[in-house]
């Protein structure tokens, strides 16, 4: 059985934001604006999701 993962895209900018929330960022594998990455789809992700959800969008 496959891995599950999940596309996650970085659509709003980090500047303005909490210190936390741009390290969040950084931890998921985005650098720049419209940067997207394909990750596992595990709790600790869905989690770092959930905390900058105004950020990102999320697909998958």
């Amino acid at each position: 059985m496959a891995e599950k993962t999940i596309k996650v895209t970085l659509v709003k900018s980090v500047i303005g934001t909490k210190q936390s929330h741009r390290a969040t960022v950084r931890g998921l594998g985005l650098r720049r604006l419209n940067h997207t990455v394909e990750l596992q789809d595990t709790p600790e992700v869905r989690g770092m999701v959930n905390k900058v959800s105004y950020l990102v969008k999320c697909e998958g």
